[in-house]
């Protein structure tokens, strides 16, 4: 049997420096959205993954779809007009 204590020095020897930076962190806020629009459709189809869809849950997906295309386009206006662009 090998012994990996040795091992573990230089594995956690160094610890990540620091966090995300301002404009990461800004960069999360402005897709946040998006984020939990992703969320929220993954929710309504993870229970489907085992059994037949209802009408309703039918309708929760097309909702969930259609709240995900929205923040996108939101997403890519606000992107585009903070470039001078157009989306």
């Amino acid at each position: 049997m090998k012994n990996i204590a040795a091992l573990q020095a230089v594995v956690t020897a160094n610890p990540p420096v620091g966090g995300p930076t301002a404009g990461e962190l800004d960069a999360i806020e402005a897709e946040m959205p998006l984020i939990l629009a992703e969320v929220e459709l993954l929710d309504a189809q993870i229970p489907l993954l085992d059994r037949p869809a209802t009408v309703l849950d039918e309708r929760r997906i097309r909702r969930a779809r259609n709240r995900v295309l929205a923040a996108r386009c939101g997403l890519l206006n606000r992107t585009a007009a903070q470039t001078g662009g157009a989306a």
